[in-house]
């Protein structure tokens, strides 16, 4: 036999070790698309880009060198009520799908 001969505790061991490895795999699964986890994750990385969007708009509403700062003022107003929209629109689009998903199952 090409196989040579293996003692049988080795072999209990090697088996036990796998079984081992095998459920921290599936516990790791199980903690990866656990609803709460996927949902907690979505909210980490909504409210990052949502610092990310505050940062942006935060540059553009810094005040303008030139003598024209009712021009700016009214741009800056109308850039921050578009941001506020599109984080409306997005989160709605959002919420709904989330739920249209519940519903399927």
């Amino acid at each position: 036999m090409a196989d040579r001969a293996r003692d049988p505790e080795a072999l209990e061991r090697e088996i036990e070790a796998t079984r081992r490895e095998l459920a921290q795999t599936i516990d790791a699964i199980a903690d990866r698309v656990n609803p709460r986890n996927v949902a907690q994750r979505g909210v980490t990385r909504l409210k990052e880009e949502a610092g990310q969007a505050a940062a942006a708009v935060g540059a553009l509403l810094l005040p303008a060198h030139s003598g024209q700062e009712g021009e700016r003022e009214e741009i800056d107003r109308r850039i921050v009520a578009a941001g506020v929209g599109a984080v409306v629109a997005v989160t709605v689009f959002l919420l709904w799908r989330r739920s249209r998903r519940r519903r399927r199952g």
